[in-house]
Formats: C-alpha cells, sequence, structure tokens
C-alpha cells in the first residue's frame, strides 16, 4: 500500500478512497473536510478488504458464541424452557428495531472508520460521540475474555491435563492472532468460522427434530417431556407465580448477552466493505432471518432435548459450563455427539471472541480519528491493522485469568452483568441516534437512503423503551430479600455512573458550548458521501441458473 503523501499535520483533511492493486480499496488521506468528527490525520489506514460474503457471513454467525451455545443453559436452568422461549422471541423483536435503525444510517455513510461512536458525534453531539466510543471500546474488549473464561469451562468437559491457564492462553493467543492479520484474510477466517458455526446450529436443529420424533438411539419420541421436568416456566428463588415471574425476569436479562452487538458489527464492518451501500441493506435484512433460524428455533430446540433441571448446566450448582446440546445428545444416548457438539462451541467461541477483538480495536481506531483518543491509536500497518489500538483492546484479555482465583461460572456471570449493562445501553443510544437521523433526513428532504425501513421509526422508539426497562432490572435480583451481592449490584449497574460520568465530564468541560443535540437542519448529511461512490464495485450481472453454484466460491 503506497504512503500517504507528507501534508501539514494542522491542516484539516479528508478520506479519500482510491483503488488499490490488489482489488481491495485503500484509504489515503487529502486536504480541507468540514466538521465531521473525523480528525485530521497522516496515516496508513484500514483498508476495504471485506467482500460480500465476509460480511454477511460475520453479520449472520460473528457474534454467534458461547451465550446462544453455553449461556443459554443457565437461561434454561433459571426459567425453564418456555420462559427462555419467551425471551428470546422478545429481545428479538426489539433487536429488529435496532438492526433496521443501525443499517438505515450505516448503508447512507459506510465511512472509514465507521461506528455507533461516529455516528453519535455526528448525528447527536460530540458529547454522546464521545461517551458512545469509550463505552463500546470497553464492552468490546471486556466481551473478549468473557468468552475465554467460558471457552475454558467447556474444555474442561474432557477433563484436559494442562492447567486452565495453559488453556485459556492458548484460547486467547488464537483469538489475537486472527485479528493480526490482513482484514481480507481475516475476513476469509472468520467466513469459515461462522459458515461452521451456521452449519453446526443447523445440524442441532436437525438433531432436536429428529429426537422430538424418536429418531434417537432408544427410538421413544421426546415430544415436550423435557418441558416438564420440573415445569415450563420454572419457579426461581421463590414459590408460586412470583417465584415464576422472577424466573422469567432474569431469563430474559441474562439471555441478552447470547445477542449482544451483532448490530454493531454490521455498522463497523461498514467501512471495510466492498460495495458498503449495496451490501449493508442486504446484511442486515439477512440478520433477522438469522435471529428467527437461530435463535428463535434453537431455543425451542434447547428446551426439547434438555431439561432445564440439569445440574451440569451453567448455574446448575456443579461448578460446570457443558452445554444444553451436549447434555442433550448425551442423555439420548448417541456416542461421542456431545464431544463434536463441544468442539464446535470452542471453535465458536474463538470465532465470537476475535470479531469482538475486531470491533473494540475498530472502535478506539474510531475514536482516535474523531480526536477522541490519543492520535497513536490511528496508526495502521501497512496491510490496514490499527496495531496500536488491537494492542490495547487485546490487553483486556488478561482478565480471563481472574477464574483461576474464582470459580469460571461466578467470573463468567460478572462479565455477563457488565456486557448487558453496556448492551442495553448501546441499543439505546442507537435508536435515539437513528430517531435524531430520521428528523434530520425529513428535515433536509434527503430521500436517496440505500435502506429504509417501512417500520420505523415506530419500531425505534418500542425499542428504546424496552431495552430501558431491562437496564433497570438487569441486577433486580440483589434487590429481593436475603439475595444481596455486592460484587453483582457492581457488576450489574456500575456501567450506568461511568456512561453519566463521561458524558456529564465531556458535556461540561469540552462540550460546554455545543447543544445537547444538533438541529436536525445542522446536521451534516453530505460530507464523504463523493468518496464512498469510489469504494462502491458495479452489480455483476445475474448468473443463468447452473451458474449459481459459482457464487460459492465468489
Amino acid at each position: 500500500m503506497a504512503n500517504p503523501t507528507s501534508t501539514d499535520r494542522n491542516s484539516d483533511e479528508k478520506m479519500q478512497s482510491t483503488p488499490g492493486g490488489n482489488g481491495d480499496v485503500e484509504l489515503q488521506s487529502s486536504t480541507s473536510t468540514p466538521d465531521n468528527g473525523m480528525a485530521p490525520v497522516n496515516r496508513t489506514t484500514t483498508q476495504r478488504g471485506l467482500k460480500s460474503r465476509h460480511a454477511q457471513m460475520m453479520a449472520l454467525g460473528g457474534t454467534i458464541g458461547t451465550g446462544l451455545f453455553v449461556g443459554s443453559g443457565q437461561g434454561l436452568n433459571m426459567g425453564g424452557p418456555l420462559s427462555l422461549l419467551l425471551s428470546y422471541i422478545i429481545i428479538s423483536l426489539l433487536l429488529y428495531g435496532v438492526a433496521t435503525a443501525t443499517g438505515e444510517m450505516a448503508s447512507y455513510l459506510p465511512v472509514p472508520g465507521s461506528s455507533m461512536s461516529y455516528f453519535g458525534h455526528r448525528f447527536g453531539s460530540k458529547s454522546l460521540g464521545f461517551t458512545l466510543g469509550w463505552i463500546y471500546w470497553y464492552i468490546f474488549a471486556i466481551t473478549v475474555p468473557a468468552e475465554i473464561v467460558v471457552t475454558n469451562l467447556v474444555i474442561q468437559y474432557w477433563s484436559p491435563p494442562l492447567h486452565a491457564a495453559v488453556w485459556l492462553t492458548i484460547v486467547g493467543a488464537i483469538i489475537i492472532g486472527l485479528n493480526c492479520v490482513p482484514i481480507r484474510y481475516y475476513g476469509e477466517a472468520e467466513f469459515w468460522f461462522a459458515s461452521i458455526k451456521v452449519i453446526g446450529i443447523i445440524g442441532l436443529l436437525i438433531l432436536s427434530t429428529i429426537l422430538f420424533f424418536g429418531g434417537g438411539p432408544s427410538r421413544e419420541p421426546l415430544w415436550f417431556s423435557n418441558w416438564s421436568k420440573p415445569a415450563p416456566v420454572k419457579e426461581y428463588i421463590f414459590q408460586g407465580d412470583v417465584g415464576r415471574l422472577v424466573g422469567f425476569m432474569s431469563t430474559i436479562t441474562f439471555s441478552v448477552f447470547a445477542f449482544a452487538f451483532a448490530p454493531e458489527l454490521l455498522v463497523i464492518t461498514g467501512g471495510e466493505m466492498q460495495s458498503p451501500r449495496q451490501n449493508l441493506p442486504k446484511a442486515t435484512r439477512r440478520y433477522f432471518y438469522r435471529l428467527i433460524i437461530f435463535y428463535l428455533l434453537g431455543a425451542l430446540g434447547i428446551g426439547i432435548i434438555c431439561a432445564g433441571n440439569n445440574p451440569d448446566l451453567l448455574g446448575g450448582g456443579s461448578g460446570a459450563a457443558v452445554s444444553p446440546w451436549a447434555l442433550g445428545a448425551k442423555a439420548a444416548g448417541i456416542k461421542a455427539l456431545d464431544s463434536i457438539i463441544n468442539a464446535v462451541i470452542v471453535l465458536s467461541a474463538w470465532s465470537a471472541g476475535a470479531a469482538y477483538l475486531y470491533m473494540s480495536s475498530r472502535a478506539l481506531y474510531s475514536m482516535a480519528l474523531a480526536g477522541n483518543a490519543p492520535r497513536i491509536f490511528t496508526r495502521c500497518t501497512q496491510s490496514g491493522i490499527p496495531h496500536w489500538a488491537l494492542a490495547a483492546s487485546a490487553s483486556f484479555s488478561v482478565l480471563s485469568y481472574l477464574t483461576l482465583a474464582a470459580t469460571g461460572a461466578q467470573v463468567f456471570n460478572w462479565f455477563i452483568n457488565i456486557i448487558n449493562t453496556g448492551g442495553f445501553q448501546s441499543w439505546i443510544c442507537c435508536c435515539i441516534l437513528y430517531i435524531r437521523f430520521r428528523k434530520a433526513t425529513t428535515a433536509q428532504g434527503i430521500t436517496d437512503l440505500p435502506m429504509r425501513s417501512r417500520l420505523q421509526p415506530y419500531t425505534a422508539w418500542v425499542s428504546l423503551v424496552g431495552f430501558t426497562l431491562l437496564l433497570l432490572l438487569n441486577g433486580f435480583k440483589v434487590f429481593l430479600a436475603g439475595h444481596w451481592d455486592a460484587a453483582t449490584f457492581l457488576s450489574a449497574y456500575i456501567g450506568i455512573p461511568i456512561f453519566l460520568a463521561i458524558y456529564l465530564g465531556h458535556k461540561f468541560t469540552v462540550g460546554r458550548e455545543d447543544a445537547w443535540f444538533r438541529d436536525p437542519l445542522e446536521v451534516d448529511m453530505h460530507s464523504g458521501l463523493d468518496e464512498l461512490a469510489l469504494a462502491e464495485v458495479p452489480t455483476k450481472p445475474p448468473y443463468k441458473w447452473y451458474q449459481k453454484w459459482r457464487v460459492l466460491i465468489e
């Protein structure tokens, strides 16, 4: 990649996209741009090395990890199969509003360094963009050790002779290593990792269907027999209806981790995607099908093949973290299948951990571009890797060693509380920013959007209210009589004062002269659009029916 020409570091610069010699789009800098949230820099930048199939598969399976494969077992343990299914339905509907909102914004302006913090600055205010940037960075970064911790718990299923610290190190090294390769190779690796996850989930859904109708070794149909072990809606902490309500509330707040930050991944990949204004709408629409197939049918399948009172479930009391899928296969008497399932889960965790590290490093890179983080984090390798941002984000991985001093399940739950709080805050802000974006497009008469959802902005308002309620309920169990726990309280709610402290601190210092939100008529809706045209690749003519197989290897 050619080095950019030297210019005055105090001058404003505009990001230009120029075709690179390797078929990717390389990003270089030139002069003068209005205030759109990007700080002037002279550097080698990230590259548009993600193809359509990379981005769509990353959106489809990039963040599917131990939350769905293992964490769902704790939701089953707390609330029972019906509570788990209803929780996944509610979260999926709320996330549809978030995904279509972020999809509209990101496909309209998929600039280099694209992130929700960038949109927070551009469509909201400088203070909101600054706050979102730092919140995203530490939440994405702290999700990496969470994936490492639960992966180690799954590995212990085989009772390996090596110490847990060795496995923590190996898993962390693989995750970091995947992010050290050029983006086109990372995208290719993620494509195949995500493909394994997608194939694995489809296989597990087929397994649950076969066992449901009696295709297992015993030839006895499961039907919904596990729904009565002990009940479709379990009592949790208390007896009777109150216990069932507590179980459902605990399930829905905990289960958010399985869905975390997939819409944000779509936004981030937009900055390194080929033809983003064509491909982002496709990836966003297909995300909803992912919710239905993988999450809703997955929750139904889990409740069919695994009993909610199995002691080996995460949170079941044994200290284990075995996947409910593996437990169901073992209970059905299918030899070796439980180990195969756990192997797929380990690969899934590596993939999800790599995706979160990717998002974390790009969030820090985007902040540095906007002048909200030290300038050193804008530096990239010749292959487009923001190495300093990656190193800072990867440093959070050492938190996984906390599991050596406490039980793995306990440490995992601490991480879940912190991550869920960040997820709720993120999705609330996504909805707020979309509402501001929508007002700006209306006020300025902009109609040529690559994507427009028919149900917006109503779904954004519904998601805003829903996730606000879930944010306040995240750690509600500590307020129940006899269940106070300081560590759980702090991990569930510490994110709220951190968000407010960063936001108000910036607002009343650096941003005291700015409005709380930009006026819709003053929102910059045009800077960068001309450069994005260079990132668009002409659409290929459709293949005939006998040539469509070539799309798979394109």
